[in-house]
């Protein structure tokens, strides 16, 4: 399943009291904070689910991730700011022994937990990056300095 696309910005006045607030915030809380813009991290849905970006992990024992959930645009936006705990899915892959977490909250409201979430940029810069140390792809001059 695709990554949802939503992108907005972050209101860093409202942000900080948010992290200066909750239990375990960061020792720098600006320092945490991404900056101007958050992308939504569950995967594909339709408006009746909110948008969720993930702000900062708390120190604490209960695992509580700080996220700013939104729905909405522009003037229409009505955001929060939630600690919530750690969604508690788990994949296990057999074949490699792997064990991955879901990295979304709890109940999240999307049906995809994050290991079965695509970011299609993500992929289309690693499979551009495979191509080129492959040498299917010649580095163009655009991106020669990423080389």
């Amino acid at each position: 399943m695709l990554q949802c696309t939503a992108v907005t910005h972050l209101p860093i006045i409202d942000s900080l009291v948010a992290l200066t607030t909750m239990d375990g915030p960061p020792d720098h809380p600006p320092d945490a904070l991404p900056e101007g813009f958050v992308l939504c991290e569950l995967a594909e849905h339709d408006e009746t689910v909110e948008h969720a970006s993930q702000l900062c992990a708390a120190e604490t024992r209960d695992d509580r991730d700080l996220w700013f959930i939104w729905t909405g645009t522009g003037a229409h936006r009505v955001y929060r700011f939630d600690a919530l705990p750690l969604c508690l899915a788990t994949l296990h892959e057999r074949h490699t022994g792997l064990i991955r977490q879901c990295l979304l909250f709890r109940h999240h409201r999307s049906r995809d937990h994050s290991f079965f979430v695509i970011d299609p940029l993500r992929e289309a810069i690693a499979n551009e990056r495979q191509e080129r140390e492959a040498g299917k792809r010649p580095v163009s001059e655009d991106h020669a300095d990423d080389a």
